[in-house]
């Protein structure tokens, strides 16, 4: 009884100092494994020099003419959304389902609505919050009504002017379930009313809602330039620094080099060719209106991909007027 008494004793004391001992001091002695398996092998690590080779690197090149698995993409079409002249596809080539749209919706609200807003009007929150970013088209201009399904989906893929690519973020089927939704929400806001009366819709409450969400949103940006209080004054250095802050480089060299659009030097009091032939004179009254609805008058040769920069108060369009006369030398 005393010898079992006494083992258990024992017993119990090991226990206690084997507990006290995992108390994770530091050691320079190796920890112990019992089962070494591939833990220690030779590698290389990145960047590491490796004599085998005639170059020395340790990191190789993939073999030429090699492609990644699942990386084969040659439907253009479907990876690019355009076809094998380089253009443009005009239709979505994917089926489109219920549960597609719904993806496209999906997806949409996580990764376009804060910018483009729920309808598609451009309006989203961080546009009407005035973080500083530059608004994005309408989804219902007739330019992008027009436009062919590959180049909204290239948008999405490539980035166009200050809106990045979202490759990264976005799968190839989900960049056209987001497409389909786009062309949803064009379809929803653009229905003639005489089409809508053959539905169970009641079009005054449609039309009462509207004009109140229009008028809360004129609320809110009276109440916004309440607190900005007055107007700053005009001025070409405060024109230089809004010129960075919405993005008008991304499309505007100011060094004669020609981009998306045309370049702003020597622009002010120039004849300028428009699309349709006709000339007219970039005095002040030309700019403001390039500014605020730049699809009235087109420059010959461009895009007519300039969204309207009518959230501007009129300060800040004429600071951005007084720095584009600074980049002239014909004043």
């Amino acid at each position: 009884m005393r010898l079992s008494k006494l083992f258990s004793t024992a017993t119990l004391l090991l226990a206690a100092v084997t507990l006290v001992s995992c108390r994770g001091q530091i050691s320079d002695k190796p920890p112990i494994q019992l089962q070494r398996n591939m833990m220690q092998q030779d590698r290389f690590n990145a960047q590491q020099e490796n004599t085998f080779f005639e170059d020395n690197r340790s990191m190789r090149l993939p073999v030429e003419g090699t492609i990644a698995r699942g990386e084969m993409r040659e439907n253009l079409e479907y990876h690019e959304g355009i076809d094998e002249s380089g253009e443009f596809t005009d239709q979505i080539p994917v089926e489109l389902t219920r549960s597609f749209l719904y993806r496209g919706k999906e997806r949409y609200d996580i990764f376009c609505a804060t910018c483009h807003g729920g309808t598609g009007d451009g309006r989203g929150i961080i546009i009407t919050g005035q973080y500083g970013y530059v608004p994005p088209p309408s989804f219902h201009d007739n330019r992008i009504l027009e436009m062919p399904d590959g180049e909204i989906y290239s948008a999405i893929y490539n980035g166009v002017r200050t809106m990045p690519s979202y490759r990264s973020q976005v799968p190839v089927q989900d960049r056209w379930a987001i497409v389909a939704y786009i062309r949803a929400l064009q379809s929803s806001q653009n229905v003639p009313e005489a089409e809508m009366e053959q539905y169970d819709v009641d079009l005054s409450e449609l039309q009462r809602a509207w004009t109140e969400e229009q008028e809360l949103l004129a609320a809110r940006e009276a109440e916004r330039e309440a607190a900005a209080g007055p107007p700053a004054e005009a001025s070409a250095d405060r024109g230089r620094e809004l010129f960075t802050q919405q993005g008008c480089q991304a499309c505007h060299s100011t060094d004669g080099v020609s981009g998306i659009g045309p370049t702003l030097a020597d622009l002010y009091q120039k004849e300028v060719e428009l699309q349709d032939g006709s000339t007219v004179t970039a005095d002040e009254e030309y700019l403001r209106e390039s500014i605020v609805e730049p699809s009235a008058k087109i420059s010959a040769g461009y895009p007519a991909a300039m969204p309207p920069f009518a959230h501007l108060a009129d300060d800040e369009i004429d600071s951005l007027i007084e720095y584009i006369e600074t980049l002239s030398n014909n004043e």
